[in-house]
């Protein structure tokens, strides 16, 4: 069979996978001979927005296609960088030339390549980041959003909604199925849905004001000896992920100010404030509109960089944390820090 392009690309979250996404995928089957899904937002902790695993969106996907189409996926893990829009870029285009290069079947013929995805709508915002490849928009099917699904799926009975979703055609079967095998997962399952219910709430505490809220934070960026300083969080939301130690401004305070208390309360860590204020190297402030399900929150960082020394000073977790400890940078992962701290970290430190 002659196809007008070698690969296709598709990037996208899928959380989860949909009728919407679905169609984009049989459409990069029908013009490719080989279809790149590279499903971002992955190796993240589960929170609201992104509640499944790179894994388990593959099996979602591969779920609803045939024995022959599977061997022409190839699905691979995108992090996100959302303080650095060159970095990404550059993953995506490292990610796809291994591919192209591990299966691309005629090397004396460069391969065509071609992105897709939904042209009209704002996930689509890649197919111009791209320009030596083709760009291939197909219609977004009756404007099925995953937004609106993940919610409803975490707060209604799945198995009364699923069912409802595959009549009306905006869930594959396969993904109902999935999913509900999900919900029968107490533990992932119920954890999302308790944070859905701490920021709904969260968010129904500030419905009254004239206007949607920004909330103003602090975070304390504090190396010393090739360790920075976290703390575990004690409560929703992210409760049990590591954070920087940080907090909300108080009316009253400056920015740094406010800064050296939350490293005060949650750390104990009893460097004096003159040498926490001679150790700034940098500061940054981070506002990706979805760093925080709880609402738009802009975070002021200060990375503070301690004298080298053999033996780190002792720290203990108090007020929202519920320990603290330095940790070696090489043993950072995402998936186990808070919103985008560990994006946080790599940015300040200069280590993107």
């Amino acid at each position: 069979m002659q196809y007008e392009f070698d690969f296709a690309v598709f990037i996208g979250r899928f959380q989860p996978f949909h009728a919407g996404h679905l169609q984009v995928v049989r459409t990069g089957l029908e013009k490719a001979e080989r279809l790149i899904l590279l499903i971002g937002s992955a190796w993240q902790a589960r929170n609201p927005r992104n509640p499944w695993t790179h894994q388990e969106r593959e099996q979602m996907v591969r779920a609803c296609l045939t024995e022959s189409e599977n061997q022409r996926l190839l699905c691979l893990p995108l992090m996100d960088v959302p303080y650095n829009d060159e970095a990404w870029v550059r993953n995506v285009q490292a990610t796809v030339a291994g591919m192209v290069t591990a299966h691309h079947a005629t090397p004396h013929r460069p391969a065509r390549i071609a992105l897709i995805g939904h042209r009209k709508d704002h996930t689509g915002f890649y197919l111009n980041l791209f320009p030596q490849w083709s760009a291939v928009g197909v219609d977004n099917v009756r404007q099925i959003s995953a937004t609106p699904i993940r919610e409803r799926y975490f707060s209604a009975a799945p198995e009364t909604l699923l069912p409802s979703l595959v009549d009306t055609d905006v869930l594959p079967s396969a993904v109902a199925s999935y999913l509900t095998g999900f919900a029968n997962d107490a533990g992932a399952y119920q954890h999302i849905r308790d944070e859905i219910a701490f920021v709904r709430k969260y968010r129904d505490a500030w419905s009254s004001a004239p206007y949607a809220p920004t909330f103003v934070t602090v975070d304390g960026v504090v190396v010393q000896s090739g360790h920075v300083l976290l703390v575990e969080r004690r409560a929703s939301p992210g409760k049990g992920l590591w954070a920087l130690p940080g907090g909300f401004v108080d009316g009253s305070e400056r920015l740094l100010d406010a800064c050296l208390r939350e490293l005060r309360e949650e750390t104990r860590l009893k460097v004096p404030a003159p040498v926490l204020k001679g150790s700034i190297r940098r500061q940054e402030v981070y506002d990706d509109p979805y760093r925080s399900a709880r609402g738009r929150t802009i975070t002021h960082a200060f990375y503070m960089e301690l004298e080298p020394n053999a033996s780190l000073p002792k720290v203990k977790g108090g007020d929202d944390a519920r320990q603290a400890r330095w940790v070696p940078l090489g043993e950072l992962t995402p998936e186990r820090l808070f919103e985008d701290h560990y994006f946080i970290i790599q940015d300040i430190l200069g280590l993107i």
